[in-house]
């Protein structure tokens, strides 16, 4: 799949934007005694040093490739013999060419049939690595992780399993970075969540078994349809809304909500994914060790996290959610920039360009419900899951929602005392005769008394 993250740059650093500890970019071995945690999304194409994937060149099956292709049937023991032959006379250590090339020179075989023969070779011997499962597929790889399709044998069902790179198993940072996360899934029991179902070691590989989540996700979705329709993209939230309210509840904050994040099965059904950058409220040590670092992914997270701050809880995930929402029906993201300094700094000082103005088709309450889940000032946003869902329902039935309101500039309101009305009808200020109240000033006093009242009145309808 695509991957959108933007790498930090280092000379657009200022005081304060902390460095960015992506969700997606891991750091080198830390050496400072606090651990820097990084995380595995699921959704990532980048290649890495883990179990052998099929369809990868591997050492093993090149050196195998003879005694598998003769016990196939595809070749000859003399056809074999003549094309290692070939392989073991060439005296330029320039020339690239191996036996599966003499092979499919010689049209012993087809280049389907030895790409068939490595999945089947690959798929054996990863499986052998990780007892009770049998790999059928690799379904996406990262910096931080490879996850592999599989058969839970003894449940005959299929699995998701997230393997760590060789590169990291001597590293206790990333190790229980990664336990942590199988742990966090593990407490999470809800329709609308990736459940988790093991963690382990099989050799020098660390894995994860999770449920197997057949669909695609947001992202993929709105790179398709590049605007998601109201009632979809409500419908969308209000799933991933009930996820948040029930991993909240539990004390776990996730801080990685993104478009990536969240899976749509076939049947519509949403399922929130990647718990690697999830952190219990009240986990003290965690939140001293992060304190000073953004924790998250650059178009979609909070102004808090970007602080560094420590007491991260519910409403960044709500943000992360409403930014992800933006992103669902306007087709934008909500700030972007050259580099991920220049969107954070845009998360914390540029204000939001309402998604109506993007997007007309919107409901005005409908987009004042996104506006309130990305206020800037964490007070200011919905302070529960519980509380957007209130909101999002009303939406769904097209009701206004009961939390959210528009804006209204009062500063444009007001008429100064004395002052002549704006305006082409407006007409010279006459004299005053011995002293009495001209008639302008009478006007601009009933006006600002007739002003004062509707602003009561309207003060009085915000507040109900």
């Amino acid at each position: 799949m695509m991957h959108e993250h933007l790498q930090p740059d280092p000379a657009d650093s200022t005081g304060d934007v902390p460095a960015l500890a992506d969700s997606d970019a891991p750091e080198p071995v830390s050496r400072a005694k606090a651990p820097e945690p990084p995380a595995a999304s699921q959704d990532e194409s980048t290649p890495g040093d883990d179990m052998p994937a099929p369809g990868n060149s591997t050492a093993g099956f090149d050196t195998l490739l003879g005694k598998i292709v003769v016990e196939s049937g595809l070749v000859t023991a003399d056809e074999l013999e003549q094309c290692s032959e070939e392989a073991k006379s060439i005296d330029d250590p320039e020339d690239p060419r191996t036996l599966s090339d003499f092979l499919l020179t010689h049209d012993y075989v087809t280049r389907h049939q030895l790409d068939r023969l490595q999945k089947e070779f690959d798929a054996k011997k990863s499986s052998q690595r990780i007892p009770g499962y049998r790999i059928m597929k690799k379904l996406g790889s990262g910096a931080m992780a490879t996850v592999f399709l599989a058969k839970q044998v003894s449940l005959d069902r299929l699995v998701a399993i997230k393997v760590l790179p060789k590169k990291f198993s001597s590293d206790a940072n990333f190790i229980n970075r990664f336990y942590k996360e199988g742990r966090s899934a593990a407490q999470l029991n809800h329709a609308n969540i990736v459940q988790a179902y093991d963690v382990g070691q099989a050799g020098d590989h660390h894995y994860f078994v999770m449920e197997y989540v057949e669909g695609e996700t947001v992202y993929d979705r709105t790179k398709a349809e590049r605007r998601l329709q109201e009632p979809d993209a409500i419908d969308i939230l209000i799933q991933a809304a009930h996820a948040l309210q029930h991993a909240h509840e539990r004390g776990l904050i996730h801080r990685d909500i993104k478009p990536k994040n969240i899976m749509i099965t076939g049947r519509n059904v949403v399922k929130l994914a990647d718990l690697g950058l999830a952190r219990a409220v009240d986990d003290e040590a965690a939140a001293k060790a992060e304190a000073g670092r953004a924790y998250g992914t650059p178009y979609y997270i909070s102004p808090e996290q970007i602080r560094g701050e420590m007491d991260i809880g519910p409403g960044a995930d709500i943000y992360g959610l409403g930014a992800t929402c933006y992103h669902m029906v306007t087709g934008k993201v909500p700030f972007s920039g050259k580099n991920p300094s220049q969107v954070m700094h845009k998360h914390l000082k540029s204000d939001l360009t309402p998604p109506d103005h993007l997007n007309p088709s919107l409901s005005a309450g409908f987009s004042q419900i996104i506006e309130m889940m990305m206020a800037k000032n964490r007070e200011e946003r919905y302070q529960s899951a519980a509380d957007l869902l209130e909101d999002l329902e009303l939406s769904r039935k097209g009701e206004p929602p009961h939390f959210a309101r528009a804006k209204v500039d009062l500063s444009q309101l007001a008429v100064k005392l004395g002052s002549p009305q704006a305006g082409p009808a407006a007409t010279p200020q006459a004299p005053s005769d011995g002293g009495g109240t001209a008639p302008l000033t009478t006007i601009s006093l009933t006006i600002n008394v007739v002003l004062v009242i509707a602003l009561l009145v309207l003060i009085v309808m915000l507040a109900s």
